[in-house]
């Protein structure tokens, strides 16, 4: 089966997101550059439904990159609540610090202006510049590497990296024009998120099922490198996360709170280290530590 024609992809799956689109408050007009920064850190490796809560209450307390600034990296981080990955505060802080200084508080436009920012890496460059400016770009993020393979290439999955072939043909696809190619990328994203999922594809509900070279080849099944999976029961992203939580809920916790949380002393002592190392605690005497101010 040949690759869809470009024209038909684009008119079936914009038609589509138009209908379909979920109302998040990172998106539409009213939704500000920061807002969809803050989004944009808070939904790598997280879904939307644990997100929503804590973006809100995020937007609240700090409606700003410098009311973000001005706060302690902490405090950023009890913010996060269970979110998971909890550097990921410390990036936004880090990098709302840098909006203040190069950019007098305002979110910046330019591609190369948000990649220099810290913590912002290209997809999440590529992202702010499209949603939040209406930039053209190409916006590959997982589920829109899931419906280009499929529906393009003809495989179940991409790669476990971007490759250069798979960002060609993102960028054959992408409009001309700009606001189109902004709603384009968040249009692949929804569909990704909602129909084409990574176990159980809608493909009755599918706005391009009867373009896509995956289903038209008869689903030949993922034979590349075995796919990771998110182990979480006994890892140290576990540990760390039973340690954080403590440390959420009060001024410093103790060595004694600490191993009442997690039993393994090679591994509590492992996690503590790596936490104190990311930045996400500080020792403030021996056996007590605390976020930090």
């Amino acid at each position: 089966m040949d690759a869809p024609d470009t024209r038909a992809l684009h008119e079936a799956v914009l038609a589509w997101y138009d209908v379909h689109a979920r109302d998040l408050p990172w998106r539409g007009t009213s939704a500000t550059p920061w807002s969809v920064m803050v989004s944009e850190l808070m939904l790598q490796q997280t879904p939307v439904a644990r997100v929503l809560p804590v973006h809100a209450a995020w937007l609240e307390r700090w409606p700003t990159p410098a009311s973000l600034a001005a706060d302690t990296t902490g405090e950023a981080v009890r913010m996060w609540g269970r979110l998971g990955y909890p550097r990921r505060a410390l990036r936004l802080h880090a990098a709302a610090t840098a909006i203040v200084e190069r950019h007098d508080g305002e979110v910046p436009a330019a591609y190369d202006d948000l990649i220099a920012l810290p913590g912002v890496g290209d997809y999440t460059a590529a992202a702010i510049a499209s949603f939040a400016f209406g930039r053209r770009h190409v916006v590959l993020d997982t589920n829109v590497r899931r419906v280009l393979a499929r529906v393009v290439s003809g495989t179940e999955f991409p790669a476990q990296a971007v490759t250069r072939a798979e960002r060609d043909v993102a960028t054959a696809l992408l409009p001309d024009d700009p606001a189109t190619a902004a709603t384009w990328a968040v249009a692949t994203m929804e569909l990704g998120a909602l129909v084409c999922t990574a176990r159980q594809p809608a493909c009755d509900a599918c706005p391009v099922a009867g373009l896509c070279v995956w289903r038209g080849t008869g689903y030949p099944a993922y034979d590349g490198p075995p796919r990771r999976g998110q182990a979480w029961a006994g890892t140290d992203r576990q540990c760390r996360g039973r340690i954080m939580a403590l440390a959420r809920e009060a001024d410093s916790v103790g060595a004694a709170q600490v191993e009442a949380t997690w039993p393994d002393a090679e591994q509590r002592e492992r996690c503590l280290a790596a936490l104190v190392t990311d930045g996400l605690l500080t020792q403030i005497t021996p056996g007590r530590w605390a976020l930090p101010g």
